[in-house]
């Protein structure tokens, strides 16, 4: 294919949509990770697990008759307080302590999780078959599997439901409160222990969302996890914490790159370029940094 994606309109188009719609279910990934990374300053390299096993719940689901879309509100359940539970017994522990053992302990629970995964469902690459067709568009040059779409539709709407969420409701303004100052918030009688443990099951419940998602859209497996973790973490660092729109802004731009290297590059290289621009990233961020550092002297 090369760079005929660029001299061909309709590669162009089929490109830039499949990665929208891509980048829009990965900004509802990384939205939960920014949410607990905020709030808890916890990194949860443990992210991609949490979303493949909400995919393996609607997989589930669909095994035993159930169409795989009523997954987006069974699995968030479930995920939800599989997450409350990790905290109860892990996270609990690394909340006040330095960033590097968060990091090993969910690396950690990301292995566990894993093998876990492994025994239960086997390592067979799996989707979950939603049936719901095609789009065509641009007299049928782009085609849009619909699947694709529904995707995106239900992570907009999940990310205004938890927005509204956060500013209205008693729970959503504790949390705000403890992630700007969780000592001062303390003090005035905001139960900290709760919001730590509800913000991981929130955070759960976004990737049992966007598993069920994941699993009626692309393909599972247990050992499939990492890059998601790895695209969550590249769009939070290009946003920031706290910054809803820039979340989704990277995430699309994420998802337009993807698949211009898939085009590029080919399918085998997919995902060796998004460890890539995270070196770049990273390096880019270091710099700057010391750039800033430099100049403050």
């Amino acid at each position: 294919m090369d760079f005929l994606v660029f001299q061909v309109p309709a590669l162009t188009a089929q490109a830039i949509l499949d990665g929208i719609l891509l980048g829009i279910l990965f900004a509802l990934i990384a939205y939960g990770m920014a949410l607990q990374w905020g709030v808890m300053n916890i990194i949860n390299i443990a992210q991609g697990e949490l979303v493949i096993m909400g995919g393996y719940i609607a997989y589930f689901m669909y095994m035993s008759g159930i169409h795989p879309a009523w997954g987006i509100f069974v699995s968030p359940i479930i995920m939800f307080f599989v997450g409350v539970f990790i905290y109860k017994l892990v996270i609990n522990k690394v909340v006040d302590r330095d960033m590097f053992i968060s990091i090993l302990a969910t690396f950690g629970i990301s292995i566990l999780m894993m093998q876990l995964m492994n025994f239960g469902f086997g390592s067979d690459v799996v989707v979950a078959q939603s049936d719901f067709g095609t789009t065509m568009l641009f007299n049928n040059s782009v085609t849009l599997p619909n699947s694709k779409i529904f995707s995106a539709v239900v992570s907009i709407v999940c990310a205004v439901l938890l927005t509204i969420y956060m500013k209205k409701s008693k729970l959503g303004r504790a949390i705000r409160a403890t992630a700007q100052n969780a000592r001062a918030a303390k003090i005035l009688g905001v139960d900290t222990e709760k919001v730590y443990a509800s913000t991981f099951g929130i955070n759960a419940a976004l990737c049992g969302v966007a598993g069920a998602l994941v699993a009626i859209t692309f393909t599972l497996h247990p050992y499939v996890g990492l890059p998601y973790t790895v695209r969550s973490f590249m769009i939070v660092i290009v946003a920031g914490l706290g910054n809803l729109p820039g979340v989704a802004m990277s995430g699309m731009g994420l998802g337009v790159f993807e698949e211009f290297a898939d085009y590029l590059l080919g399918t085998e290289f997919r995902i060796a370029t998004v460890f890539f621009l995270l070196v770049l990233i990273l390096v880019y961020r270091r710099f700057k940094l010391a750039k800033t550092r430099e100049y403050l002297k």
